[in-house]
């Protein structure tokens, strides 16, 4: 029987699991829907204002007083973006580094909170309808995976006071799962892609995986696809129920217009050597972005985001007062007034989207034609318009965008990075393709497609993806005859990029020193072990320990978790009352300062700076005092505080490690506790009187102990008496009994594996008798951490 209601709460938990992803991938189809409808509104209203002015002007009468006009649009739609960002500063950019870095197994403190979804959401509408270079694709992401966070949890910091009383999903795996089903969603939203949503998820983003998460990961995708399709196919007076706008973006429709007795193809197979040669420039304009925005972003670190908020607002007002004026005047003075030509079989195109801008009547500008449209109509030009572009054109709109896109990148505004990468290699691609046809006599292969192999070059040098962003393309242009070219584009543009730096993302989260993980450890890590990256100067608790000890371990370290162990009575220290049998207890107790958590935080990253560089010669002591203090004689500590042990034996690991083994105490691992689940067992009082024995301890269910997940409550902000902290607390029923662990002598690269595979946060490291002789964290594998023992290592 009660096996039976196991099963039964187990597959209702199933239910709920699926029905909350399907949520998830309606809501995020929904703010899509939001997002493009006001968009659209705010800069039809903007264009409407400054075509009437235009319209009453000539090139030399009022075009100042247009200027200003759209100056004072986009200004003020990017000072409203700018304030969103700064009531929430995580939303700037395109939040796609901060996704990808929580999907890792990183918590980004607000990086899924209600409020920046908000900012993100309401911010994006008002940068792209501001004139900014960036894209509604990639916040589109960053909202999706704030959802897929939200929802499970059924409450948000900004109603604490609302209790839904919903008791599922409160775990980090089960939260991560659903972020990863909206970070899908919100590329399916997007693009129009499900498929491309799922790889996205998994190649960018999910350390992660399994077989029932593809399944609800594809689920969600397509839930967040069709309800934008029907919602915005309604919309555009297609009709409520049809389907003929599966995402934001749409490419439009790639065929010949073939003319009598002229061959035309998307593609032939000669083709493809001009593919490879266009991905090599790709990547290499895509590393030289890369470099630009890399050194933009330390500039901006030093002299912009260290000041006051409202320098960082003014800064992307700038950048939209110098946009502005860019897209204005270059079709003034710089365009070309090219033969309006639109063959009525070109279904992609409409008249409204071809500008005159001072042209003769039949005439368009061709330069007006790009800047004066939408960056998804300006991409719908470049693939479709039969008419010519001029070379002239296309080189300045290039090098224009190049060098705005770059500088926008980063900005304190919400921001995507894909649509306007698309455009730009866009722009790149048309105009070989139009060198082609000119010089070489070229015309056989449609002139849309060296646009968007261009495209693709341009994008895949700039994010370094292939995969994902290979069935992305494919998805959004319904053409899998590209599928090769594409692909092969894309490999080509990520390996000459990778010549000379990272993907912009990797980039931007190196510069925020996030402790990434990648796919698999350096090559040259082969030489390294576990022992010598490890962490030796441990903070650890016993299984019965005095509330006051463990108090003081939270309130002066910042760690996740503790190892929970008992001193080998093989290595105890005569008079250590862990040599009595008849006493449970046991405790390395920590003396507390008064200080905040922020404080012990900075306090570890500038002890960690300055360390001695000593990772195997010289070995900390596992119970130094994190406090900095000494343990006063006669204070009734319940173990002995052990001494640093110095080891100046042989310099090969082995007998290093075997002289630190035969030192000092050693510690019998028998499981680790969490941080959260500690301070969650003093606030509900857990523990006991020792004359009344553990027995008195009450018991909290997992539900007790996940009911403020996942802001549980900070250690400074609970109050405990003088005479309770002298009660002890068993954590026994509590921690994790059977933690990963590895031994001392294990190599680096499959330490790496176990960690990015399995998802931990920390590692234990022992010997063969089960004894602790280190912790292994995330900042222990981080590239920089790892070359340090490695440069330390080859010195021996």
């Amino acid at each position: 029987m009660l096996q039976s209601k196991e099963n039964m709460s187990l597959k209702k938990q199933n239910l709920i699991r699926w029905v909350v992803t399907f949520v998830i991938g309606v809501l995020t189809g929904l703010v899509a829907v939001f997002i493009d409808y006001f968009i659209k509104m705010l800069t039809d209203l903007k264009f409407q204002v400054v075509e009437k002015s235009l319209n009453l002007c000539t090139p030399e009468g009022c075009l100042v007083i247009t200027l200003v006009i759209m100056m004072l649009f986009n200004g003020g739609f990017t000072l409203i973006a700018g304030c969103l960002t700064a009531m929430e500063p995580v939303a700037a950019g395109s939040g796609i580094p901060e996704i990808k870095c929580y999907l890792n197994g990183i918590k980004v403190p607000h990086v899924v909170r209600l409020k920046t979804l908000v900012s993100k959401a309401v911010g994006v509408l008002f940068s792209v309808a501001g004139g900014l270079f960036v894209g509604k694709e990639g916040p589109m992401i960053h909202s999706g995976a704030i959802i897929g966070a939200g929802v499970p949890q059924f409450q948000s910091l900004a109603f604490s006071k609302i209790n839904f009383n919903f008791p599922y999903f409160r775990t980090d795996r089960d939260k991560r799962d659903f972020v990863s089903g909206g970070a899908a969603a919100g590329v399916a939203a997007a693009f129009g892609a499900p498929i491309g949503g799922v790889l996205f998820s998994l190649e960018e983003g999910s350390s992660f995986w399994n077989q029932d998460l593809t399944w609800r990961t594809f689920f969600c995708s397509m839930s967040a696809s069709f309800t934008l399709n029907m919602f915005l196919s309604g919309i555009n007076n297609f009709g409520w129920g049809s389907f003929y706008q599966p995402g934001l973006i749409n490419f439009g429709v790639f065929q010949c217009n073939k003319a009598p007795g002229k061959k035309c193809d998307l593609w032939n197979i000669q083709d493809l050597l001009i593919f490879i040669i266009m991905g090599f420039v790709g990547g290499l304009l895509g590393a030289w972005f890369n470099s630009l925005n890399r050194n933009l972003t330390i500039h901006r670190i030093l002299y912009v985001n260290s000041r006051r908020k409202f320098v960082k607002i003014l800064e992307a007002i700038l950048v939209a007062l110098v946009t502005t004026s860019i897209a204005f005047f270059c079709p003034v003075y710089l365009g070309s007034c090219l033969s309006r030509d639109l063959p009525s079989q070109n279904i992609n195109l409409t008249t409204k989207e071809v500008k005159s801008y001072f042209c003769s009547k039949g005439e368009y500008n061709d330069m007006a034609t790009l800047f004066f449209n939408s960056q998804e109509g300006a991409i719908k030009q470049l693939f479709h318009l039969d008419g010519a572009f001029s070379l002239p054109s296309l080189a300045i709109f290039f090098i224009c965008f190049y060098f705005l896109a770059c500088w926008t990148y980063g900005a304190s505004v919400p921001s995507g990075l894909f649509v306007p990468c698309l455009l730009c290699g866009a722009a790149y691609g048309r105009f070989i393709g139009e060198l082609l046809r000119r010089f070489v006599g070229y015309d056989h292969t449609y002139h849309g497609t060296f646009a968007l192999i261009g495209a693709a070059s341009f994008l895949g040098g700039v994010v370094r993806m292939t995969i994902s962003l290979t069935v992305i393309l494919i998805e959004s242009t319904n053409e899998i005859s590209y599928g090769l070219p594409i692909m092969i584009t894309l490999m080509v543009a990520k390996w000459s990029g990778d010549l000379f730096n990272e993907g912009l993302y990797d980039i931007h989260i190196k510069l925020k020193s996030i402790p990434l993980l990648e796919w698999s450890a350096p090559s040259e890590m082969y030489r390294l072990k576990a022992w010598n990256i490890m962490e030796s100067c441990l903070s650890y608790i016993y299984p019965h320990t005095r509330l006051h000890s463990i108090i003081g371990i939270l309130k002066t370290t910042a760690h996740n978790a503790f190892p929970v162990v008992t001193v080998d009575k093989a290595s105890a220290i005569p008079g250590d009352v862990s040599d009595y049998p008849d006493n449970p207890l046991t405790s390395n107790e920590q003396y507390a300062k008064s200080t905040t958590r922020s404080f012990v935080v900075s306090e570890q990253q500038l002890r960690r700076a300055t360390s001695e560089d000593s990772l195997g010669a010289t070995v900390r002591s596992r119970g130094r005092s994190l406090s900095g203090q000494g343990i006063p004689d006669g204070s009734g500590m319940l173990g002995a505080k052990l001494q640093p042990s110095q080891v100046d034996g042989p310099s090969n690991i082995i007998g290093e490690m075997q002289a630190w083994l035969n030192s000092g105490q050693m510690l019998t691992l028998h499981g680790f506790i969490l941080r959260s689940q500690l301070v969650t067992l003093i606030k509900k009082g857990v523990y006991y009187d020792e004359k009344n024995g553990k027995e008195t301890q009450q018991v909290v269910d997992f539900s007790g102990m996940t009911e403020e997940y996942p802001r549980f409550p900070d250690i400074h902000s609970i109050h405990i008496e003088e005479d309770q902290q002298e009660m002890i607390m068993d954590v026994t029923p509590y921690m994790n009994p059977c933690p990963y662990v590895v031994f001392p002598w294990t190599p680096v690269p499959l330490v790496f594996n176990l960690f990015r595979t399995m998802g931990l946060r920390h590692l234990g490291v022992t010997n063969s008798k089960g004894q602790l002789v280190g912790i292994i964290t995330r900042a222990n594998l981080t590239h920089e951490h790892m070359e340090h023992c490695l440069h330390h290592l080859s010195s021996l």
